[in-house]
C-alpha cells in the first residue's frame, strides 16, 4: 500500500514516467528590439533581399517558433511606437505623439507592473524616450539616438555624463545585455528589453561587414522608380531618395559610411539606381550585426539551461522604406512602414516552424507580456494579449481591421489617419500641425488614398477616384469614423480636426 501512495505521488505530482511537469515560475520574457529595421531586410518575408541578408540566428527563431505577418504598429515613427509598446496605449492617450515628447516616468506602464509582480526589469541600449527609464531594477541606454561607433550609454548612477563603450554600438549593446544576465540576482524571472539603435539612419555597420555585398548588385523592388504622383495618384510627395544621395554627396561631418559618393554625369533613374544600392547594402551590413547579437542572447540561454523557460521576441519598432516607391524613412500608412516584422520562440508553449495570420498591434504587446507572467492587465491598456492565438486558438472577435494615426505633420509627408482591414486601405490626409513639437506649420489640403492590397499589394496606384470602389470607400469610411471612436481618438482638444471631417465626409 505505502508502495502504491508513493507510485501515485510520483505520476501525480513529480511527473517523470507520465510526462507531466512540475509547474513553472512564470517565464523569463527577453524581448530584443530593432531600430527601423523593417520587414524587408529580415530574409523571411517574402522579399528581394531575401536571398542575401544575413539572419542564421533570426531564421533560427523563426524555425523554432512563429512568424508574425500582420503586425503593425499605430503611430510610424520611433519615439510613439516605444511609447505604445510600453504603456499599450495609442499615442493620444500616452501623450507621445511626435518625436520631441518624453515618456513621463510617473506614468505607468508594463515593466513597473512586471517589477511589482516579482520580474527582474532591465533595459539596454536605445531608449529615446526622453526621461530617465523607470520601472527598471536596471537600465543602460544611449542618450537619443546615440552613435555607432564607441557608444556612450547613461546607467542611473551616471546620468548626467554616461560612460564611454568601445566598439561597434550592436556589439557593445549585445554584450552589456549578456553581462546584465550573467549578473543578475537569479532568483526571479527577468524581463530584459535590449533595443538595438541599427539599423537608423545612417546605416553604418562594423568594420567585419564593410565589404559585404561589395561585389552584389542588388534586386530592385517593382516601385523604386515611381518619381511622382503622375503615374501612382498619390497625394503626398513623400521622403524621396534624392534626399538621402543629397545627404551621401554632403556627408557633412563624414556622418555616412563608406568612401565618398557621386552621382556625377548620371541621369535621374542611375542616379537612383546607384543610390539605392549604397542604402540598401549599408542597410543589410547593419541589419546583419543586429543578427549576430542576437545570436549571443540565444547562445546565453542555451548555456545556462534558460532556453526552454524563456520567451524570446525580436521586432522592429515600425518599418521602413528602402526604396519602395522611391522612398526612405517611414511614418506613412503604407505597408512597408506601417508593418511590424515579429518573430517570437517560447518552446514550452508554442509550436515550432509555425506563422500566424491574424492582425496584432503594437498595442498588444504589453498585454502578451502581462498574460506570460500571469499579471492581470489594466484597465487602461488598450490592446489584448494574443497569447491563445499563438497557440492556434484565435478567438472569434479577434480584430479584422486596425486604426492608425501619425501625427508628425509635414508638408511632404502630411498628418493622416487610416482604416486598414484584411483586404483594403483607407487614408484620410487631413493635414494640420496641430501646433505639436517638430511640425511643420504649412498646412496641406484634404485628401484621400485607397487601396486593394489583394490586387496591389504594393500599393501602386491610388484607387480612391474608381467607382468600382464607390460602396466599398462608403462603408469605410463609416467604419474608419466608429473605430477613431472606439479607440477614444476624439480629437476633443484639436476642434480643427473634427471641423474637417465634417467637411469631407
Amino acid at each position: 500500500m505505502i508502495l502504491r501512495v508513493l507510485f501515485l505521488s510520483f505520476v501525480f505530482f513529480g511527473g517523470g514516467w507520465f510526462g507531466c511537469k512540475t509547474p513553472q515560475s512564470p517565464p523569463n520574457i527577453l524581448f530584443i528590439l530593432g531600430d527601423d529595421h523593417t520587414s524587408q531586410a529580415w530574409g523571411l518575408y517574402g522579399s528581394v533581399l531575401d536571398s542575401l541578408v544575413q539572419n542564421h540566428h533570426i531564421r533560427r527563431l523563426a524555425e523554432e517558433g512563429t512568424l508574425l505577418n500582420n503586425v503593425f504598429c499605430t503611430n510610424s515613427i520611433c519615439v510613439p511606437s516605444r511609447a505604445t509598446i510600453l504603456t499599450g496605449q495609442y499615442s493620444h492617450l500616452n501623450g507621445v505623439y511626435t518625436l520631441s515628447e518624453g515618456l513621463d516616468p510617473e506614468k505607468d506602464h508594463v515593466a513597473k507592473i512586471l517589477q511589482q509582480g516579482g520580474y527582474e526589469t532591465a533595459i539596454i541600449g536605445k531608449w529615446h524616450l526622453k526621461e530617465k527609464p523607470s520601472g527598471f531594477d536596471y537600465y543602460n541606454v544611449l542618450p537619443g539616438q546615440g552613435r555607432y561607433h564607441n557608444p556612450i550609454l547613461k546607467t542611473a548612477e551616471n546620468w548626467e555624463e554616461g560612460k564611454e563603450y568601445k566598439g561597434f554600438s550592436a556589439d557593445v549593446i549585445g554584450d552589456l545585455a549578456v553581462e546584465w544576465l550573467e549578473n543578475r540576482k537569479n532568483d526571479q524571472p527577468f524581463f530584459l528589453m535590449c533595443h538595438f539603435k541599427a539599423t537608423h539612419e545612417p546605416f553604418d555597420y562594423p568594420e567585419r561587414y564593410k565589404e559585404l555585398y561589395s561585389d552584389v548588385l542588388v534586386p530592385e523592388p517593382e516601385n523604386l522608380l515611381d518619381f511622382g504622383t503622375q503615374t501612382s495618384g498619390r497625394v503626398f510627395s513623400g521622403q524621396v531618395l534624392e534626399i538621402l544621395q543629397n545627404r551621401y554627396e554632403m556627408n557633412q561631418g563624414n556622418r555616412y559610411p563608406g568612401p565618398s559618393f557621386s552621382v556625377e554625369g548620371l541621369d535621374s533613374i542611375e542616379a537612383r539606381r546607384k543610390v539605392y544600392q549604397k542604402f540598401v547594402k549599408d542597410f543589410m551590413r547593419s541589419g546583419a550585426a543586429i543578427n549576430d547579437n542576437i545570436g549571443k542572447l540565444l547562445d546565453w540561454l542555451d548555456r545556462v539551461g534558460e532556453t526552454e523557460n524563456t520567451v524570446v521576441i525580436y521586432t522592429s519598432d515600425q518599418g521602413y522604406f528602402i526604396g519602395e516607391h522611391g522612398f526612405m524613412d517611414k511614418r506613412m500608412m503604407y505597408e512597408e512602414s506601417l508593418r511590424m516584422p515579429f518573430v517570437i520562440r517560447f518552446p514550452e508553449e508554442i509550436k515550432a516552424g509555425k506563422k500566424l495570420d491574424d492582425m496584432i498591434l503594437n498595442t498588444d504587446f504589453a498585454p502578451l507580456f502581462l498574460d506570460y507572467a500571469e499579471l492581470s492587465q489594466p484597465g487602461y491598456m488598450q490592446g489584448r494579449s494574443f497569447r491563445k492565438n499563438l497557440q492556434g486558438k484565435s478567438s472569434e472577435d479577434w480584430r479584422t481591421q486596425m486604426y492608425y494615426r501619425y501625427w508628425l505633420h509635414q508638408k511632404q509627408r502630411p498628418a493622416h489617419f487610416g482604416l486598414r482591414n484584411d483586404r483594403y486601405k483607407l487614408i484620410f490626409y487631413y493635414g494640420q500641425p496641430l501646433d505639436l513639437p517638430g511640425t511643420h506649420s504649412e498646412t496641406t489640403d484634404p485628401s484621400w488614398e485607397f487601396y486593394d492590397l489583394s490586387d496591389d499589394p504594393h500599393e501602386n496606384i491610388n484607387q480612391y477616384r474608381n467607382p468600382k470602389y464607390s460602396n466599398i470607400i462608403s462603408q469605410m469610411k463609416k467604419d474608419l469614423l466608429e473605430e477613431k471612436e472606439r479607440v477614444g481618438d476624439k480629437d476633443e482638444n484639436f476642434p480643427i480636426v473634427n471641423q474637417i471631417i465634417k467637411q469631407n465626409w
